[in-house]
Parts: structure tokens; C-alpha cells; sequence
């Protein structure tokens, strides 16, 4: 059967404790106690009956951790008995001074209070049932301060044992919260690197896609119209390679990034054009006094314009046309996509991950986002982003 450690050191120290205090029970015996001035009438000799009930009341120390009140009053009931019967009781200091560290050290105020009232209670007792006589006051005093010394020094193992506790636990705390707030930042940092690559990829392959096929239909009627679309591919390409490296450079470690400024309002001149060569005829307007916007809400705005544009060529079908309307307001910024295409019918087409980075977008700026079928035809996206002050 395997003892655990704290047990057996505890055995060990009832040993070492009960030595102590034989060797006292022997050293103090009435002639030496007389030799040193102490009237000592009817003090008892040293025998085996109190070499044992000094033993006795170092036994409980064993257990001093499991239960300390309880071992604290067993050993007071061999000291109480020695000094009923006229042994010298000092030996029993030794036991009584450790179990009532260990009761303060071990156990809540109130029982640690408790403890340290029947040691003192006890001591009182022996004294006044002991054979000693005309022992001052004064050495009554220094051992209730002594037994007050050892209790105040285990309350204070006590509450620095809670204290490295409580720092422990709040470290711990803390570095949960360090790990959930980085979970939340790498889950927010994909979904952003998620938005990006969906708008510069789709927006460009949809390009792509809708002139190659302009390019297939006329390759053998017209191939100078053909190869005007060709080389509108090939440029669209070279903007998405350039767009997507920008975004993965940013994610490299070991290689800088092409940096470069992000697309923005400013861009939507050439973004309108864009879609125009593509095949869809888009108009741009613009309303109230244009003026610079927070970077993100930029950003945001023209993400919303290109995925709405997207949408209208890939789904308004044939005829379609599109309109891009940019109403700057003192506190908000209006922007909407139109088209006068095939609306609800398409519009099962057109909730896919595009539109859901685009409810992120405006959200993320406190903004307002319609999107769905206009009630003459066609289709709507609008999005409404609160400005403060001076921007």
C-alpha cells in the first residue's frame, strides 16, 4: 500500500516532536526544578504512566493536516491529565504550539479562533490544577503570547497560501481570455481575408468569364471585336494576379508585400468603365458634395459597388443595365446598385458568400443594407453608412 508523502512526513514530525518532549518530561524533574528556585510541593517524578501520556499527546500531530481541530483537542486531553495528576505539563507545548499552527494555517478564521481559545482555555486550566506555585504573571503573559505568535503566524501561511491561489487562478483566467480573444481574431482576420479574395476573384473571373464568351460569339464574324475582348481578359487577369498577390503577400511572413492603397470611391469611375467593356451598360452618378471618407467606410462602399455590379452582369441578363448612384450627405453616405434585369427571379442566385461579406461590411461601419427586387423590375442593393463630423 503506497503512504502518500504528506502523511508520512507528518509521521515522521510526530516522532521528532514526541522525542522532544520525552526529553523535556524527563529534564524537568522536581529536584532540578527545586535547584532552580521554583517552589514545586507535590510535583510528581518522572514514571513510565507520564512518559506515556506525553507520547499520547504527541500522536495526534500525525494527522495534523487531515484534522487539525480534531488532533488539537486530543493532545489537550493527555496535557490536561498530566497536570490533573501532578506531572510537569511543559513538554506538552511542544504538540499543543505545532497542531495550533496547523489549525490556523489549515482551517477557516472561525474554527482557527476556536483553537486558539482552548489552548489557551487548557493552559489556564493546568495552571490553576497544577502543583506549581507563585509563578508570576509575567511568565503567564509570555506564553499567551508565544501560543498568540505561533496562531498569527500560521493565519499568515494561511492567506499567503489564498493569496498565490487567487493569483494563480487569475492567471489562469487570464490567459483564457488571451486565448479566446485570439480564437475571435484569427476567426474575424479569416473571414475578412475571405471577403477580400471573394470580391477580387469573383468580381474579375465574372469580367473574365462574360467577355470570353462575348469573344467565342464573335471570333469568326468579327475577330478584331473578338480580339478587343481577348485583351480586355488579359488586362482583367493581370489586375486580379495583382490583387490577389497584394492579399497574399500581406499573409507571408517570409517575403514583403507589393503594398499598395486600397480601392475606393475614387476607383469607381474605371470600375464603371470596366463593367461597360464588359458588356454591362452602367451609369455612375454622383450627389451632393463629394468629400474624403474614413477608410474603411471606402473600402466598404466600393466592395458593395463592385459585388453589386458583379451580380447585375452575371445575373440581369441580356439588356440589362445598370446604375451606380453615390449621394453624399452631411451624416451619411448612400450608395445603391440598380439594374432593370430579371430581379426576383435571379435572386435566389444572387445570396451567395458575396452578399453575406457585404451584410459584414456595412455591419462592421454601423450601416443600413437593403438588398432585394424592385418593384418595377430589376434589382436593388443599398447600403446607408452613418458618417460623424468632418468626414
Amino acid at each position: 500500500m503506497r503512504i502518500d508523502r504528506t502523511t508520512f512526513r507528518d509521521s515522521v514530525l510526530a516522532g521528532v516532536v514526541a522525542a522532544a518532549s520525552v526529553a523535556l518530561f524527563v529534564v524537568y524533574h522536581p529536584r532540578q526544578l527545586a535547584a532552580d528556585g521554583m517552589a514545586v510541593d507535590g510535583l510528581r517524578e518522572p514514571d513510565l504512566l507520564g512518559g506515556l501520556l506525553t507520547v499520547l499527546g504527541c500522536v495526534p500531530v500525525a494527522v495534523r493536516r487531515r484534522w487539525p481541530l480534531a488532533a488539537l483537542c486530543a493532545s489537550l486531553v493527555p496535557h490536561t491529565l498530566l497536570a490533573a495528576l501532578g506531572y510537569a505539563s511543559a513538554m506538552t507545548y511542544v504538540p499543543g504550539s505545532v497542531l495550533l499552527y496547523s489549525v490556523a494555517s489549515y482551517r477557516g478564521l472561525a474554527v482557527a479562533l476556536g483553537g486558539l481559545l482552548v489552548s489557551l482555555l487548557t493552559y489556564v486550566m493546568g495552571v490553576l490544577s497544577g502543583p506549581f506555585t507563585a509563578i508570576p504573571f509575567s511568565d503567564h503573559l509570555v506564553v499567551a503570547v508565544l501560543l498568540t505568535a505561533v496562531w498569527g503566524a500560521g493565519r499568515s501561511l494561511r492567506l499567503r497560501r489564498a493569496y498565490l491561489e487567487e493569483l494563480k487562478d487569475r492567471a489562469a483566467r487570464l490567459e483564457r481570455a488571451h486565448a479566446a480573444d485570439t480564437r475571435a481574431a484569427r476567426a474575424e482576420e479569416r473571414s475578412r481575408i475571405a471577403r477580400e479574395l471573394h470580391d477580387v476573384v469573383a468580381h474579375h473571373v465574372s469580367v473574365m468569364t462574360v467577355q470570353a464568351a462575348a469573344a467565342r460569339r464573335v471570333l469568326s464574324a468579327d475577330p478584331d471585336l473578338a480580339r478587343e475582348a481577348l485583351t480586355a481578359i488579359e488586362n482583367t487577369g493581370r489586375m486580379a494576379m495583382t490583387e490577389m498577390r497584394n492579399i497574399v503577400g500581406v499573409l507571408r511572413t517570409d517575403a514583403r508585400a507589393e503594398l499598395g492603397p486600397q480601392p475606393g470611391m475614387a476607383d469607381l469611375p474605371a470600375l464603371v468603365e470596366q463593367m461597360r467593356e464588359a458588356g454591362l451598360p452602367t451609369r455612375l452618378r454622383l450627389e451632393g458634395e463629394q468629400r474624403p471618407l474614413p477608410a474603411g467606410v471606402d473600402l466598404a462602399a466600393y466592395r458593395l459597388v463592385q459585388e453589386g455590379l458583379t451580380n447585375s452582369l452575371r445575373h440581369a441578363g441580356t439588356g440589362a443595365q445598370a446604375v451606380v448612384t453615390v449621394h453624399y450627405q452631411p451624416h451619411e453616405l448612400d450608395v445603391r446598385v440598380e439594374d432593370d434585369g430579371r430581379g426576383a427571379i435571379a435572386l435566389s442566385q444572387r445570396s451567395g458568400h458575396g452578399l453575406v461579406g457585404i451584410r459584414e461590411r456595412v455591419a462592421l461601419y454601423g450601416g443600413i443594407l437593403s438588398i432585394g427586387p424592385r418593384s418595377g423590375g430589376g434589382f436593388d442593393v443599398r447600403a446607408r453608412f452613418p458618417l460623424k463630423d468632418g468626414q
